[in-house]
C-alpha cells in the first residue's frame, strides 16, 4: 500500500477546506493522511464506509434530542463498540488520528466526537459539535438553547451530560465560567483547527517529533483563516530541521507581515532570519 505525497496531501487538504461545505471526515481523514505514509484512498474510502456502516446500525429516527444521544450513546459507547477515552490517549498521536479511532475506538476528545458527529449525521441527526474550552463535547437539538439541548461526552462513553455537568467540564478546564456562547455549534473548520492546534502541542513536547509539528503546520496554513504567526513557527521548525534557507524565507515573509503594526517585532524576525542564513556558512 503506498500513501499520498506531501503535497498532495496539502492540496487536497487546502481544496476541502475551500469547500462550500467543507467534508468533516475528509479533512480529519487527510490530516491521517499527512501523518501516515500508509494511508490511501483506499484508506479513506475504508473509513468512511466505516461511519457509513455505524450509522446503519441506528435505529430510524429514535425521537427527540434525548433519544437520539442514548442511541448512539448505546451504539459507541460502553454498552456497544466501546468508543471511549482515557488519560493515556492523550500520549498518543493516534488519538488525534481518525483513521486509527476507528479502529482502537480510543481517542481524544474532539476526535471521539466527530466520530459521534458523522455517524449520527449520516442517519438524520440533529447534531454538532460543541467546542467547550478544555474538553470538546457533542450537542444535539437547538443549539445554545440551554432547555432543548442535550449534550454528550464521547470521552466518557457518551455519557448525558446533566444539570451543571458541563460547567464543571469547563471549570476543570479552564476554571472560567459557562457561558451559553460556549455552546454554540462548531463548524467544521474550527473543529479542524483545534485538531491541528492539539497536534502541534503533543509534538512540542516532544522535539524529536519536529516532523509531526511542521506538516501539522503546513495543513494549518492552508486553512482560509490562519494566524500570520504559523509562519513565524513554520521557520522556527524549518531552521530546526535543517532547512536554513527555507527557514529564513518563512520568517522573514512573517516580518513582512507583522512590521505593519510591529517594527521592533519585524526587525528581531529579520535578525534570526539573518541568523538562519549565517549557519549556512
Amino acid at each position: 500500500m503506498s500513501g499520498f505525497e506531501a503535497g498532495e496531501v496539502r492540496r487536497r487538504f487546502a481544496e476541502e477546506a475551500r469547500a462550500e461545505r467543507p467534508d468533516l471526515a475528509l479533512l480529519c481523514l487527510l490530516i491521517g493522511a499527512a501523518a501516515d505514509p500508509e494511508l490511501d484512498d483506499a484508506g479513506l474510502d475504508a473509513a468512511q464506509i466505516e461511519l457509513d456502516r455505524l450509522a446503519g446500525r441506528l435505529p430510524y429516527r429514535p425521537g427527540g434530542p434525548r433519544e437520539w444521544a442514548v442511541a448512539l450513546r448505546e451504539l459507541l459507547g460502553e454498552e456497544g463498540y466501546g468508543f471511549r477515552g482515557s488519560a493515556a490517549d492523550y500520549d498518543r498521536l493516534e488519538s488525534s488520528l481518525l483513521h486509527h479511532v476507528l479502529v482502537r475506538r480510543r481517542g481524544l476528545p474532539i476526535l471521539l466526537s466527530v466520530v459521534w458527529v458523522e455517524v449520527a449525521r449520516r442517519a438524520g441527526a440533529p447534531v454538532y459539535g460543541v467546542a467547550l474550552p478544555g474538553h470538546f463535547v457533542v450537542g444535539f437539538g437547538p443549539p445554545a438553547d440551554l432547555e432543548r439541548q442535550v449534550l454528550v461526552d464521547p470521552f466518557d462513553g457518551g455519557r448525558v451530560l446533566t444539570g451543571g455537568d458541563a460547567q464543571l467540564l469547563v471549570a476543570g478546564a479552564t476554571g472560567a465560567r459557562l457561558e451559553p456562547s460556549m455552546l454554540s455549534a462548531a463548524e467544521p473548520l474550527d473543529v479542524v483547527t483545534r485538531i491541528l492546534n492539539n497536534i502541534r502541542s503533543w509534538a512540542e513536547a516532544r522535539p524529536e517529533r519536529s516532523e509531526v509539528a511542521l506538516w501539522a503546520v503546513e495543513l494549518a496554513l492552508t486553512l482560509p483563516s490562519h494566524p500570520a504567526r504559523l509562519r513565524y513557527e513554520k521557520g522556527q521548525l524549518l531552521v530546526r530541521r535543517g532547512d536554513f534557507v527555507g527557514g529564513a524565507e518563512e520568517m522573514e515573509e512573517y516580518a513582512g507581515l507583522v512590521e505593519v503594526v510591529d517594527e521592533a517585532m519585524a526587525e528581531r524576525v529579520r535578525k534570526e532570519a539573518f541568523a538562519a542564513r549565517a549557519m549556512l556558512n
